[in-house]
């Protein structure tokens, strides 16, 4: 598909996911890289739901949903304050480039606000460069690096 023209989206309709969303939820998903299902998404997002330190926002456009926005709140012992981090934040590739990423970052920042965070993060894989100039673009700096050690099925 590849990045849509420099059309601008109108304001995005942005709410909380339901079950209903599964469906958009594993398309995306699968489309940021994770491959998912349906059985799975509505799973991830039951979880989601039943954790009240956890967020996910669906954005819609025109009556489709093209992008989502994942949250975690925690307690950032070093800082003595709560972190929002952005766990995941994707926009199908024929909505990027017109503004919808910027509208899901937003909404975190007013959720995080909301929540009482004293920071908002976001991790992305080295491989997404694109992202990254993206989010400095949006006012992120560089943190600090993560080491990932794989724990097997658990």
């Amino acid at each position: 598909m590849g990045r849509a023209d420099a059309t601008a989206l109108p304001e995005a309709d942005l709410r909380s996911a339901s079950l209903v969303d599964a469906d958009d939820v594993a398309a995306l998903l699968s489309e940021m890289g994770y491959p998912c299902d349906v059985h799975d998404a509505a799973q991830r997002i039951r979880a989601i739901i039943d954790n009240d330190r956890q967020a996910l926002v669906v954005a819609r456009c025109g009556g489709v949903v093209c992008g989502l926005l994942a949250l975690d709140f925690m307690y950032y012992l070093p800082l003595g304050t709560t972190t929002c981090r952005i766990t995941a934040l994707v926009v199908r590739n024929d909505a990027q480039g017109r503004g919808l990423g910027r509208q899901l970052l937003r909404e975190a920042e007013r959720r995080a606000r909301f929540g009482g965070a004293a920071r908002l993060e976001i991790t992305s894989g080295s491989q997404r460069t694109d992202a990254h100039a993206f989010y400095k673009a949006c006012g992120y700096s560089d943190g600090t690096l993560r080491f990932i050690k794989r724990l097997g099925d658990a």
